[in-house]
């Protein structure tokens, strides 16, 4: 099983794009979840995100996991959470930061000895969407690391999800995941 958690604060789309890629990997015949647990549900607040990813059904319900992959997409929240509780050996981090990865591991010596990517998706966001909302960049750096999908085939499958949007937005989210697959480091 493949268990992704997302750490974010309410309003950075961490629910959002737990869901969106969730809705990707269920069009390939896989079993998923997506849910999220939050604290006083105020915009800002510190929130966690969860995907499950299985071939078979999944039974499991609860938020406590041993991540394959950890998200930050708040850069903060590496100074004020512990993004690294209950990792494995083999977890994987993606970290929205405008540090390099080397400069981010000393700042933060917890991740040091863990496998470790940067990419700037606030900044990406930003610049693409016009708004610091992180969630569809750092999945396009996740189709990077990962290599679950093909980048094309997860972005058309993303302008599927996106749909209900203005055109304008589809694009820019399209060029931010792009933009992002292509920055992660």
């Amino acid at each position: 099983m493949l268990e992704i958690r997302w750490h974010s604060r309410a309003g950075q789309g961490a629910v959002t794009g737990a869901k969106g890629l969730a809705d990707v990997i269920s069009t390939t015949g896989k079993h998923v979840q997506a849910f999220a647990f939050y604290g006083s549900a105020k915009r800002g607040a510190a929130m966690t995100a969860y995907n499950r990813v299985d071939d078979k059904v999944i039974m499991n319900h609860e938020k406590y996991m041993k991540p394959d992959y950890v998200f930050v997409i708040d850069p903060a929240l590496v100074f004020t959470s512990d993004v690294t509780i209950n990792h494995k050996d083999s977890t994987k981090y993606i970290i929205t930061t405008h540090l390099t990865t080397e400069e981010l591991i000393k700042a933060q010596p917890k991740l040091e000895g863990k496998e470790v990517y940067t990419v700037d998706c606030i900044t990406i966001a930003n610049e693409t969407i016009g708004r610091p909302i992180p969630n569809t960049p750092m999945l396009g750096a996740f189709m990077k690391v990962s290599k679950m999908y093909d980048i094309e085939f997860f972005k058309e499958s993303m302008q599927r999800i996106l749909g209900k949007l203005p055109q304008k937005i589809i694009d820019a989210n399209m060029f931010a995941i792009q933009r992002a697959y292509d920055e992660v480091k």
